[in-house]
């Protein structure tokens, strides 16, 4: 076995996850993960979505750890990881699905809307682009410990925090992707599917 780097934010929700993931991505074929962190979440869903291929993505001193997991799990259906940086991406691929997590909080809003741009740009017409996180509505929080999460993320860094929902479905719109469902996961988390209803602007 592969030394694997192990984060308990992606090992969280996991199964409501993939129950999610089983039906909204029923119909989809190849997935671009943004920001597969570890790869737990890649080998996980992989293994359970076999009709899905699923192309990891990260900056480069995540793949080693990408790899393991992958190496680990000899899964035919998820590929090694491609470098990407949201702010730089110019991908000429296109798939029918795309999914993130724990990502837009940690990600400046700058960042976050090129993440949703190239979403846009590399999904087919009627793609998905699968969100998951914690997330503000109406700009309040959920809980008073998203409420906490948020301070201690600006502390850290002034430009990350959690992200709200109405101003992502804004930044949707303008490359065609508008929210089609909305669920609620434990640990006062979301899972937020967009579809890409027109053509990219």
């Amino acid at each position: 076995m592969h030394d694997r780097p192990f984060a308990e934010a992606a090992a969280r929700n996991v199964e409501p996850i993939l129950e999610i993931l089983r039906h909204e991505f029923r119909d989809s074929t190849d997935v671009l993960e943004i920001g597969s962190g570890t790869g737990q979440h890649a080998v996980y869903f992989a293994a359970s979505l076999d009709h899905l291929q699923w192309q990891t993505s990260d900056l480069e001193e995540n793949h080693p750890a990408i790899r393991a997991w992958i190496a680990d799990a000899r899964l035919p259906n998820v590929r090694k990881p491609i470098s990407l940086d949201v702010t730089t991406a110019d991908l000429s691929t296109s798939c029918d699905a795309v999914y993130s997590a724990n990502t837009a909080h940690i990600m400046s809003i700058d960042e976050v809307a090129r993440m949703f741009a190239l979403a846009g740009r590399v999904l087919r017409p009627d793609g998905l682009f699968c969100l998951y996180g914690p997330f503000r509505r109406f700009g309040e929080f959920n809980t008073e410990s998203n409420a906490r999460f948020d301070a201690s993320l600006r502390a850290r860094d002034p430009s990350m925090g959690i992200r709200d929902l109405e101003e992502l479905d804004a930044l949707g719109a303008t490359h065609g992707l508008h929210r089609q469902n909305l669920y609620a996961v434990p640990s006062n988390n979301l899972v937020v599917i967009w579809k890409k209803t027109t053509s990219a602007q």
